[in-house]
């Protein structure tokens, strides 16, 4: 079968037979096979080993992680399938500078380790949500935050993942769609819904390992059929479809043409398609938004047995976030030249045979290198490496939405509700949100317009920054208040939904086929609008709460970088209601236990609930226990070990930047 007849059988459910199925050999078969029972195994491992009967247990894993695995687990919770099909994809369209994205990160990990997340752990809090309670008092913040947080993850993270995994499962099985993500999701529910986050981390951490040695095969396997990197830079620039025209259509040499700076990150401030000082400045406000206030990655953090362990895993991350130019965007790249007429195609009906979509074919760019240039087995081990980063991300995902639920909404509706109560709550919402994936389906599928990943980060510059800027200002500055922070958040939500609603009632638009959208909404760059955006977000926040009374320090000790020293006692703005209510004294001659059946002990085991009742802990052990959870000093040996690390990941950042400046 034909390389052209192959790909133009996708969407044609009637023609997706053996000779397209790409994976119909014993060893793709087996490497698959092999691969998820090793994850299944490594998850119910982690269940056995790990605390899960508690919500410090379940939603931090106790406390008790280790830098390299915390590293891992940040870098797979945040390297999806979105990241393998749009980076690949934009890099084939557009050169290397969506790289600077990745790289961005960097400078994002050690703000993180070394700013936010002392403050989090001396706090003692859990969620984000629950630090601005902390800061601010009063609900209306933190609600605001919990909901924001859920529609993103749901019409964001979940949305970008499953349209990036259903491309693939597509291009390279020839699946129905439907029955591979429901496989997908009930296996990735299974050990997320059981394990809690220590499964979580560690399933992450081996499926960081696959993902990273199958790109770097198959960045090998591109690299030997286009060349050196001068051959790839000369063939790049010539790679273009053969047919540029079609009937009706007036067609520019700059939509076929590949960019005159594509080997270039910093691009023109005004003509560039990611101008420069937005790539510095403004993609700087969407890093510290996802990086430094985002549950999925701050838990992660929030579960280090120390403060070295939290600045060596974001360290570690920052070294593995050097990797997705080379074995994505580059690869990306090489899938235009080896095929331009399908991932460059320009042509709306050519378009619509390749992959369904009428404004372009990048996004199919690394999924179509799979199929064609892997060998049998190497192409199972690669298919491996997508699930894998698919089920990564949704675990990630639904195990951090179902803490935020639990700990910020549930608890205002069951006031009384016991820890295993609790538990349970997180594990169904977890549930309910598989439930509301499956029913995405259907929106991703259609949804095949090839500007996804862009929707994406233009969502994140139009709801991240006011975000962004409460955090910061809370965190720096002791004089913001309750009222400022609530208005900022509320001005900074109407701007970005203005401009998000109005850019997608026009569409973005193609090259062959431009938006209408009028310039003074949709001609500002998107990046350059979350600059904007947290510009007016700080000066309402600071503005108003310069206007309204200031909070005393007595009840912000531990909560604001100029206190976060002090050792008085805090004293909370109001009671915090988010935590199991008082329990009664135990009575004076306690019941004999109850027998359990055998079918009540497996549920126990499988929802991590403790066959025994809890262990009643003194006022002093209880103390004991608190001053752990938010101790963050330093061995001296260990703290001079990471801070060097850090000047020298930094010191690399500004290197990259200046050689593929």
């Amino acid at each position: 079968m034909s390389v052209t007849a192959r790909y133009g059988v996708v969407r044609t459910d009637n023609e997706t037979g053996s000779d397209y199925m790409a994976v119909n050999n014993p060893a793709d078969i087996a490497v698959i096979v092999i691969y998820f029972l090793v994850v299944l195994a490594v998850g119910i491992g982690a269940m056995l080993k790990t605390s899960r009967g508690t919500v410090g247990g379940f939603f931090l894993a106790g406390r008790s992680m280790v830098w390299w695995p915390i590293g891992a687990s940040l870098f797979a919770s945040n390297i999806g399938s979105g990241h393998f099909v749009g980076l690949a994809g934009t890099g084939a369209a557009a050169g290397i500078a969506i790289g600077g994205f990745e790289w961005n990160a960097l400078v994002a990990v050690i703000v993180l380790g070394w700013l936010f997340v002392p403050i989090y752990i001396k706090a003692g809090v859990v969620t984000m949500p629950e630090y601005l309670k902390k800061r601010f008092g009063g609900q209306r913040i933190r609600i605001y935050l919990s909901v924001l947080s859920l529609i993103l993850y749901i019409f964001t993270k979940i949305s970008a993942d499953m349209f990036s995994g259903a491309i693939f499962i597509q291009q390279a099985l020839g699946l129905n769609i439907y029955l591979a993500v429901v496989m997908l999701l009930a296996i990735t529910a299974l050990y997320t819904v059981t394990g809690g986050l220590a499964a979580v981390i560690y399933t992450d951490t081996l499926q960081t390992i696959i993902m990273v040695v199958g790109s770097f095969i198959l960045m090998g396997f591109c690299f030997n059929t286009v060349g050196g990197y001068d051959t790839f830079v000369e063939k790049y620039m010539n790679a273009k479809p053969s047919i540029i025209t079609e009937v009706g259509l007036n067609i520019s040499a700059a939509c076929y043409t590949p960019r005159p700076d594509s080997f270039h990150i910093f691009r023109d401030p005004i003509t560039g398609d990611l101008p420069w000082p937005g790539l510095v400045f403004g993609l700087s406000i969407l890093g510290t938004w996802y990086w430094c206030t985002d549950q999925v990655i701050v838990q992660r953090c929030l579960s280090a047995k120390n403060m070295s362990h939290v600045k060596a895993g974001c360290i570690l991350c920052g070294y593995l976030k050097l990797l997705p130019m080379f074995l994505m965007v580059f690869p990306g790249m090489m899938s235009r030249i080896l095929y331009p007429d399908v991932v460059a195609c320009v042509t709306p009906s050519e378009c619509q045979k390749y992959c369904g979509a009428t404004v372009g074919c990048s996004n199919i760019a690394y999924p179509k290198l799979v199929v064609e240039l892997m060998p049998n087995g190497l192409r199972g081990l690669m298919l491996s490496v997508m699930l894998a980063s698919l089920m990564s991300s949704l675990t990630s995902i639904f195990n951090s939405a179902s803490t935020l639920f639990t700990m910020d909404i549930y608890t205002k509706i069951r006031k009384q509700a016991s820890e295993q109560e609790l538990m349970l709550a997180g594990r169904v919402f977890i549930l309910a949100l598989i439930g509301v994936s499956i029913a995405w389906i259907p929106i991703v599928q259609s949804a095949q317009s090839g500007q996804l990943f862009d929707y994406i980060q233009s969502i994140t510059s139009y709801l991240g920054p006011p975000i962004a800027a409460v955090f910061l200002l809370a965190i720096f500055c002791k004089r913001v208040n309750e009222q400022g922070a609530f208005y900022g958040l509320v001005v900074g939500l109407l701007l970005g939904l203005a401009r998000m609603i109005t850019e997608f009632a026009y569409g973005t638009g193609s090259c062959v086929t431009p938006s209408q959208c009028p310039k003074i909404i949709c001609g500002v760059h998107y990046l350059y609008f979350a600059l904007i955006l947290f510009g007016i977000s700080c000066i309402i926040i600071l503005g108003v709460s310069l206007m309204t009374t200031p909070i005393e320090d007595k009840h912000l000790y531990r909560l604001c970088w100029s206190l976060r020293n002090s050792t008085e006692e805090r004293i909370d703005l109001e009671s915090d209601n988010w935590t199991s209510p008082e329990e009664e004294p135990p009575s004076e001659d306690p019941e004999p236990p109850q027998e359990v059946g055998c079918f009540r002990k497996a549920y126990n085991w499988f929802c991590g609930f403790e066959q025994k009742s809890a262990l009643r802990l003194s006022p002093e052990e209880q103390a004991a226990l608190d001053k752990k959870l938010t101790d963050t000093s330093e061995h001296p040996l260990w703290k001079n070990v990471v801070n060097a690390n850090a000047i020298i990941l930094l010191a690399v950042a500004v290197f990259l930047h200046g050689f593929f400046g």
